[in-house]
């Protein structure tokens, strides 16, 4: 009770700023400081124009707009985005500034950064589940995910984000409740409690990215079988599964950046930590930072559709440079597989059950 009492006088007057107990939190000596300030810095610029460059060439498109996919890909770049800004300049206010703020604002940004890192892994989720319905119901997935409902699973998913993570602005705080080792003025249970929801997520990406490779695996032993025949819908079928590869390195590098920050805080609920650990998890953060980055490169390095739309976009802005001015309203150019090859040839694979449609 007496750090509580201690962490209202901080909040309320410049005198207890002496006792302020978020002192405890910021530990980072000098040299630390500037390697933060570099990162954060570097990642941070990287990450948010990488992902705004994701979303001017989904929005862009009157094609990829319309697709559920690429929302969901949108979703995502969004909230990294948000996530780049709003978590780097907070991060580098808190630690290196050490800048102090009411007890409303503090709650407000650290809810605002678990809002876009919770929305981001929300993301992959529906992403892996549109996946999942391509491959598992590629009959009826026009059906069953329409442009519609694919907007209604966002909006669900971002309200319930923004209501887990502003939980704590809400008055779920620390006093009398035990207080967080690692974030001010955040209870423990309120952190185990967003722990299990992270851990739900991650369970539904588990299971569907699970099956989905395992449906990939399949395909992958039916191309080896019928490499020396042309069978129609084999280009398809070669694209479905550079998809699903593509997803997969998604979740691969998703849970090599989150496993480290994860496992502090699962370990901070159960004894105290050193300054030591404490300075480990600062920078273990920086990997969350490091995934909203590179989600956007692999998205532009495998997706056919985006690099189609990066060219059309390239090839419009040459003729503006040259003072050609624009020649129509023509939209992107039909030149990945799955919208020329794959559109005009795709027939069902026999034993596919109709796997590989053109209709995702």
């Amino acid at each position: 009770m007496e750090r509580c009492w201690v962490m209202e006088t901080a909040n309320g007057s410049k005198d207890g700023l002496d006792l302020n107990p978020m002192k405890d939190y910021m530990i980072l000596s000098s040299a630390q400081k500037i390697a933060v300030v570099v990162l954060c810095t570097l990642l941070g610029l990287l990450s948010a124009l990488e992902n705004l460059a994701v979303l001017y060439l989904i929005l862009s498109s009157h094609r990829l707009r319309r697709k559920p996919s690429y929302l969901y890909i949108g979703s995502l770049a969004w909230a990294d985005f948000l996530a780049s800004v709003i978590f780097a300049c907070n991060f580098v206010n808190f630690h290196v500034f050490h800048g102090v703020d009411s007890k409303a604002v503090f709650l407000l940004k650290i809810g605002s950064v678990t809002m876009t890192f919770t929305a981001s892994v929300g993301s992959l989720l529906l992403t892996a589940i549109d996946r999942y319905l391509c491959l598992c119901y590629p009959s009826s997935y026009k059906a069953l995910l329409t442009r519609g409902r694919a907007l209604v699973t966002l909006g669900i998913m971002w309200v319930l984000s923004a209501l887990v993570s502003y939980l704590p602005l809400m008055g779920w705080t620390c006093c009398p409740r035990p207080c967080s080792e690692l974030f001010p003025l955040i209870p423990d249970d309120y952190l185990l409690g967003w722990l299990l929801f992270i851990a739900f997520l991650f369970s539904g990406i588990i299971y569907t990215y699970g099956h989905v490779l395992w449906k990939a695996h399949q395909h992958v032993a039916s191309l080896a079988g019928h490499q020396d025949r042309q069978v129609p819908g084999m280009a398809r079928m070669r694209l479905d599964v550079r998809l699903t590869k593509t997803l997969g390195v998604v979740l691969a590098v998703l849970f090599l950046c989150w496993f480290p920050v994860l496992a502090l805080m699962a370990y901070s609920l159960t004894t105290t930590l050193s300054d030591q650990i404490k300075k480990v998890f600062a920078f273990c953060s920086l990997l969350c930072l490091v995934n909203s980055m590179v989600n956007p490169i692999i998205y532009a390095l495998r997706s056919g559709e985006i690099r189609s739309s990066a060219h059309h976009c390239l090839a419009h802005w040459r003729k503006h440079l040259r003072g050609l001015g624009p020649e129509g309203t023509e939209e992107v150019p039909r030149s990945s597989i799955s919208e020329t090859e794959a559109d005009a040839k795709i027939t069902h694979w026999p034993d596919s059950r109709g796997l590989y449609s053109s209709d995702c």
